[in-house]
């Protein structure tokens, strides 16, 4: 499924790209100014809790102190990276390219507005087993990794549509 045109592709990028920054943009606040007032835990399943956190690092809170003191350092860098994802969207060939990069920016962008106006990330998704608890995350983290996903997916596609095509021209 090809992408279209620069116009099509950006429209595409855009719409991914909005609805991944409304989603999580929408859910972190109804978390804080509902669902966790006062904060506390919930537990929705014997696995899965609502929990308010706020992370001043990276990815499961790696290099927190380096950027607690410089939120807004890590802010910039995901704003390029931002950029970077939003510029490979716009030019991807594949429609599901076009979407996965625009998801992954989106949700990274809703974690950027979160470090700009708070120096930290709203998280809130609390998934354990017994007393051992992943880190918790947020809709963006799901939409990044939804994205990543669907981008591996699109890739594979490729590998196998290339592999099938020299397969039948005969050159194997």
């Amino acid at each position: 499924m090809q992408s279209g045109t620069l116009p099509h592709r950006a429209t595409w990028t855009g719409v991914a790209f909005a609805i991944a920054l409304g989603i999580d943009f929408v859910t972190k606040w109804l978390i804080v100014n509902f669902v966790m007032v006062p904060p506390r835990t919930i537990e929705i399943a014997p696995f899965f809790n609502l929990s308010l956190g706020f992370n001043t690092g990276v990815a499961f809170g790696m290099f927190r102190e380096l950027f607690f003191e410089r939120p807004l350092l890590l802010a910039g860098i995901s704003a390029v990276i931002v950029t970077g994802l939003m510029v490979w969207a716009i030019r991807a060939e594949k429609r599901l390219e076009t979407i996965s990069a625009g998801l992954i920016a989106g949700g990274a962008a809703g974690n950027v507005v979160d470090r700009l106006r708070q120096g930290a990330v709203t998280d809130f998704l609390d998934f354990h087993v017994g007393d051992w608890h992943w880190p918790a995350f947020n809709m963006a983290d799901v939409l990044i990794v939804t994205g990543a996903t669907l981008l591996m997916t699109a890739s594979l596609w490729r590998t196998r549509s290339i592999k099938e095509g020299l397969d039948r021209a005969g050159t194997r």
